[in-house]
């Protein structure tokens, strides 16, 4: 029994490890273009397509403050502390759950998800 169980953990890694190394691709061609570069894209549409929306609505709190509640309590001038609490992430300002850091979002993108939050001022 104990064989058969082992043999069938050993199978599964096995496939698992090869599955693994068949779908990473690399690309040696510095012309690929695979993923476009669009500078245009807004700050509501990098909220939407990012995880954002699992913690925060525009109207109302969640998890975290509404997009309302944190453009009362911020302005413009705050733009630079507020994209790095994206990327870092952060705890105290709005209770005890602090939220958790985006570091694959650029300073940029972040910044622009930053004035549309502010925009929603009441």
């Amino acid at each position: 029994m104990k064989k058969l169980f082992l043999t069938g953990v050993l199978g599964l890694l096995i496939i698992s490890c090869s599955k693994k190394e068949n779908s990473e691709v690399t690309s040696t061609d510095s012309t690929d273009t695979s993923i476009p570069v669009n500078t245009n894209i807004s700050g509501k549409d990098l909220i939407e397509a990012s995880d954002c929306m699992a913690c925060h609505n525009a109207d109302e709190r969640l998890i975290g403050p509404s997009y309302k509640e944190i453009a009362a309590k911020y302005s413009e001038k705050d733009i630079e502390i507020l994209a790095s609490k994206i990327i870092d992430g952060g705890s105290g300002n709005w209770g005890s759950v602090p939220m958790q850091p985006h570091p694959q979002i650029s300073k940029e993108d972040a910044k622009k998800m930053v004035e549309y939050i502010l925009k929603q001022k009441k």
